[in-house]
């Protein structure tokens, strides 16, 4: 099953599960323009202190503290809440603080990949009376409809390049390994792990040539109320440092942040950003 973006109105006051990035506080700006309060739960070493007062409640939590997250939703009075921001993968190797509620919902996994766990933590919420919403139900205009974002589209190098990365980002997104693929000269260069997305395409850097594209997708099964693959004026400019001209996205089911200032910022550097529903959809421009 693969819940789309349809998500219930958010409520007045709405609880935040926040990681790193910019996402949280797109977020919670767009929250606040629009009269709803957010009270945040921060993972500790991923989301940022400055946010703390932007916040109508704050609270911080290690990984693997789930019972403290869910009775921390409870004492401020949500009943909606959602996840914005990423989760350094390599955390869950370092440092994984885990209480009674994580470990009974651990035992009860038959899997542990990403998804699996996430689906057990929206359960663990939702059995709680905490309704998880997509975060992108306050940002509409950052989730891309199909179509070409910039100026500049694909050369007929870089849609063959990007229609191989979409093969092989759906493979390699139904293994759980990452979203990411990154695809020069019709040759696979660089493959998103733990490491994220800025550091695939440093590694692509590394490798010799110019060109290629980005490909970056949800992954088949996953719950788009949470880990939505998203981009930001950083990425596009981590990809003009590496020598990557172009990026392709999924329409519907990615976000982009602050969409004004990346498509801006793409224009300026040359990079072509393509929104497409399927692999066909990637042509030169």
């Amino acid at each position: 099953m693969n819940p789309d973006l349809s998500t219930p109105a958010p409520a007045n006051h709405i609880g935040l599960i926040a990681g790193n990035g910019q996402f949280p506080e797109e977020f919670m700006e767009n929250a606040r323009a629009r009269g709803i309060t957010v009270s945040v739960v921060a993972i500790r070493g991923e989301a940022s202190p400055a946010l703390q007062p932007l916040a109508a409640n704050w609270v911080w939590v290690s990984l693997g503290q789930l019972n403290k997250m869910v009775r921390s939703l409870q004492k401020f009075g949500v009943t909606q809440a959602a996840f914005a921001g990423g989760v350094t993968r390599i955390r869950f190797l370092d440092g994984f603080r885990i209480d009674w509620r994580g470990l009974r919902m651990l035992a009860g996994l038959r899997a542990f990949n990403d998804d699996a766990l996430l689906r057990a933590i929206i359960g663990e919420f939702e059995r709680e009376g905490i309704t998880v919403i997509s975060a992108t139900t306050l940002l509409e205009k950052s989730v891309p409809k199909a179509g070409l974002l910039t100026n500049a589209g694909l050369s007929p190098i870089d849609a063959e390049n990007a229609r191989q990365g979409w093969d092989v980002a759906r493979a390699v997104g139904g293994l759980d390994i990452g979203q990411s693929v990154i695809v020069r000269n019709k040759t696979v260069i660089a493959v998103e792990a733990v490491e994220g997305t800025d550091a695939t395409i440093r590694r692509a850097g590394e490798m010799s040539g110019n060109g290629g594209a980005l490909v970056k997708l949800a992954k088949p099964m996953q719950d788009l109320r949470i880990d939505l693959p998203t981009i930001g004026e950083k990425t596009i400019e981590e990809l003009a440092k590496n020598r990557v001209s172009s990026l392709v996205i999924e329409a519907g089911r990615s976000i982009v942040l602050k969409p004004q200032e990346v498509i801006t910022t793409a224009n300026r550097l040359g990079i072509a950003i393509l929104a497409a529903t399927t692999k066909d959809e990637i042509v030169a421009r």
